[in-house]
């Protein structure tokens, strides 16, 4: 899937922040994001901590996947637009406790941030030509009926 030069900008750009905040799952990060997972999920540390590392390393996973698995970037945006949605409870789990973390230290903070989340995934989806994909995808379907 052929993108632009700006969409292949932002996708470089989202791969780097993915890498970066997966990296921060695993180290200077670590407790922010485990406050962040669901209370209907266990709350044994030793879990807690599991699910903020798997998340880390399929943040890196994706992020590096992005930057250079080029060929596979319309696969890739699906993937992580489909992880941004996955994610979306820890972020909805945040507003609803009222736990501060990355600075979100009010209701308020913390509902505008739910408001970035469908951001991200069109970010993901258009960078890497994705929408694209699904539109042809659908349109390619009505020729079958």
């Amino acid at each position: 899937m052929k993108t632009s030069t700006t969409q292949d900008v932002f996708r470089i750009l989202l791969g780097s922040m993915m890498t970066l905040a997966g990296i921060g799952h695993l180290t200077f990060q670590r407790d922010e994001f485990q406050v962040q997972v669901p209370r209907w999920l266990p709350t044994d540390s030793e879990f807690i901590d599991f699910v903020v590392i798997a998340s880390g390393v399929t943040e890196i996973l994706l992020g590096l996947a992005l930057i250079f698995l080029i060929k596979y970037k319309v696969k890739i945006g699906l993937f992580l637009g489909i992880f941004f949605i996955l994610i979306f409870p820890g972020n909805i789990s945040q507003f609803t406790n009222g736990v501060d973390a990355f600075g979100l230290d009010t209701d308020l903070k913390r509902l505008i941030r739910l408001f970035f989340q469908p951001v991200l995934i069109l970010w993901a989806l258009w960078s890497t030509g994705a929408i694209t994909y699904l539109k042809n995808l659908k349109t390619s379907s009505y020729e079958f009926l």
